[in-house]
């Protein structure tokens, strides 16, 4: 199981779900649908949404065994 950090991270950045999404080319409901672990992101979506961040991927995302 997936677990994120991505939720914490965004509003860390002082950024809504819609605000992260046109900066990483998704719809806002997208964004909704990973940080409630509905979706898992594609390894390049995974990788915008580090670098926008500033974080590394590890820091969005984890599993649950880790």
């Amino acid at each position: 199981m997936l677990i994120t950090h991505l939720a914490e991270h965004r509003k860390a950045a002082g950024l809504t779900q819609a605000a992260l999404a046109e900066a990483v080319g998704v719809s806002r409901k997208t964004i909704n649908t990973v940080e409630n672990r509905v979706f898992i992101p594609s390894t390049v979506l995974a990788l915008k949404l580090a670098r926008v961040l500033g974080r590394s991927v590890e820091d969005l995302f984890c599993l649950e065994d880790e």
